[in-house]
């Protein structure tokens, strides 16, 4: 591997730490919520890791920086990282973010593992330097759509705003369902909520998948179809995991319950994740999402590959495809993927939930992949 001219891993400024670079979307217009839930999942797995004797009796230092959802902030962040002499990346949760932080640290010669994103195309071309725990969206959303169809649901509206991930999952929908004998009709989500309404009656549409940001314009969304005596059969979904986080059924209550949407985690945790779920749980004060599983896991897999193969920033991304560890969610071990141009764990388990209408703090699970 041809490393380009950048600082060594093995560089760092204090020679007592080894340092990871985390980032992570702590303000607005970044999802703070999923940001703290990914944050507390690499800081609980760091504190582990040192309380064990750190790697070679050196602490594990994580160097956070605020992303707040913008990629040119995340790419800069990148740039600064590597010049404090990180022996790696990790983190983000936003596909369009995590992709300019993937390009930039391929471009420097930084590992990157990342926690959270899913779009396919993370990097332009295929590279050594990053690899990724999330499942591709390819693969999550073509279960959800199976979910859907199962459902009994063919003539599918989505909800969408400018993005390369919204369009992205908008054509995974489409080329899934299609041959299947569905329907995927766009609405602009700029639409008020009840001209919204009024097209998807209009057009016949028996589900309506949210394809747009939280709070906005998600929650007057699903309240205008809510309150629409038109739509009362209609399957309100969102593939992207809105409702996962307990700011959704802070702000609609039992509007926001009885909507599916895609989930990281197994059916049942072994002892190992339900113990770090203990201690997430305790951390956060709440129930800990799947985005705080993925940041453990990523910590966890970076400390076995420090541990084997040294801190050289080569090192450490020639190891991705030597990768076999034990996550909370499984084992967890990198491959070449068709169509994905990074190390990619296949598969992470998958889940299609939603919150219990008699109990919205309790998910249901309703199709697993």
């Amino acid at each position: 591997m041809n490393t380009p001219p950048s600082p060594s891993g093995a560089e760092h400024t204090d020679r007592s730490s080894i340092r990871l670079g985390a980032l992570v979307p702590l303000t607005r217009p970044g999802w703070v919520e999923a940001g703290r839930h990914l944050l507390a999942g690499l800081d609980l797995a760091v504190r582990e890791v040192n309380d064990a004797g750190g790697i070679d009796g050196r602490p594990l230092e994580l160097v956070v920086r605020d992303t707040a959802a913008d990629p040119e902030r995340a790419a800069a962040a990148v740039d600064e990282l590597a010049h404090l002499g990180v022996a790696a990346v990790v983190g983000e949760y936003h596909s369009v973010v995590a992709r300019a932080a993937a390009a930039r640290a391929d471009a420097l010669g930084v590992p990157f593992l990342c926690s959270s994103a899913v779009l396919d195309a993370l990097t332009e071309e295929p590279t050594e330097w990053v690899a990724r725990l999330a499942p591709a969206q390819s693969h999550g959303w073509r279960i959800y759509a199976d979910f859907v169809l199962r459902a009994g649901r063919r003539r599918i509206a989505v909800a969408t705003q400018p993005s390369v991930y919204w369009a992205s999952g908008t054509s995974v929908l489409r080329d899934h369902l299609a041959p299947r004998g569905g329907t995927v009709l766009e609405l602009d989500a700029t639409l008020t909520p009840e001209a919204l309404c009024d097209a998807l009656v209009d057009h016949g549409a028996t589900a309506l998948l949210l394809l747009v940001g939280h709070p906005e314009p998600a929650v007057p969304i699903v309240r205008a179809v809510r309150r629409d005596r038109r739509l009362a059969e209609i399957l309100v979904g969102a593939p992207a995991g809105q409702p996962e986080f307990a700011e959704w059924a802070a702000a609609l209550g039992e509007d926001g319950a009885g909507i599916p949407f895609l989930r990281y985690l197994p059916e049942r945790l072994g002892p190992l994740g339900e113990r770090v779920g203990k201690e997430l749980r305790e951390r956060l004060g709440e129930a800990p999402s799947f985005v705080a599983f993925e940041g453990w896991d990523t910590v966890n897999v970076l400390a076995a590959v420090l541990r084997s193969h040294g801190t050289d920033r080569a090192a450490v991304a020639e190891s991705w495809p030597r990768v076999a560890v034990e996550g909370t969610r499984g084992p967890i071990r990198f491959s070449r993927t068709p169509d994905i141009s990074v190390w990619q764990w296949t598969w992470t388990p998958v889940q299609v939930v939603d919150r219990d209408p008699a109990k919205p703090d309790c998910f249901r699970i309703l199709h697993a992949g």
